[in-house]
Formats: structure tokens, C-alpha cells, sequence
């Protein structure tokens, strides 16, 4: 997998978590430079997203955006929101990086 296709892929991820941390404030739909600032982020994220799926198998990019996608924004929903999550979130969101880690590290499905 080339170098371009793994950027694509986190910028991506990056672009999601930015547009679903302007829907948070947004306050659904009511403020209008969060708004569309989240529709400019979700559209870029699903452009990079189409460039990563030219190399890189669509059910593995899906694992590894959305894995990676909740734990980044539980964490600005933590840092930023004062959301707190309780021991099993906590124990989910660990078991998830851990599945993305090892579909990177042992899945066969992706080139190293």
C-alpha cells in the first residue's frame, strides 16, 4: 500500500472527526459557520476516502476510519465537551483500537 493511499486514508479520518466535532457545535443545524464548516469537512473526508479505497479494500479502510474515528472523538468529546465516559466505554474503545491494530498488523488483506 503506497504512502499516498495511508494519507488519504487519515486525512480522511482526520476531515470525519473535524465535521462530526462541528456537528456537536453546530446545535443541529441552528449555527451556520459550524454547519457548513462539518458539510466542507464531511465532503473532503469522503473525497480522501474514495482515493484510499483505489488500493486499499473497502471493508478494511471502513474498519480502520471508524475504529480509529469513535476513539478520536470520544476523546475531544471527553477533552473538549466534558464528556465523561464510565469503565466500558473505556473497555470498548480499547477493544476497538486493538482490532484495528491487529487488521494492520496480521491481516494479510493489507499491503505492507
Amino acid at each position: 500500500m503506497s504512502p499516498v493511499t495511508w494519507a488519504a486514508l487519515l486525512g480522511a479520518i482526520g476531515l470525519e472527526v473535524a465535521g462530526t466535532t462541528l456537528l456537536q457545535k453546530s446545535e443541529q443545524f441552528s449555527r451556520l459557520w459550524p454547519t457548513l464548516g462539518m458539510g466542507v469537512c464531511y465532503l473532503a473526508a469522503f473525497y480522501l476516502l474514495s482515493l484510499a479505497l483505489r488500493q486499499m479494500p473497502v471493508g478494511i479502510a471502513y474498519a480502520i476510519w471508524s475504529g480509529l474515528g469513535v476513539t478520536a472523538i470520544s476523546v475531544i468529546g471527553l477533552v473538549l465537551f466534558k464528556q465523561r465516559l464510565d469503565l466500558p466505554a473505556v473497555v470498548g474503545l480499547t477493544m476497538i483500537v486493538a482490532g484495528v491494530a491487529v487488521i494492520n498488523l496480521f491481516s494479510k488483506t493489507v499491503g505492507h
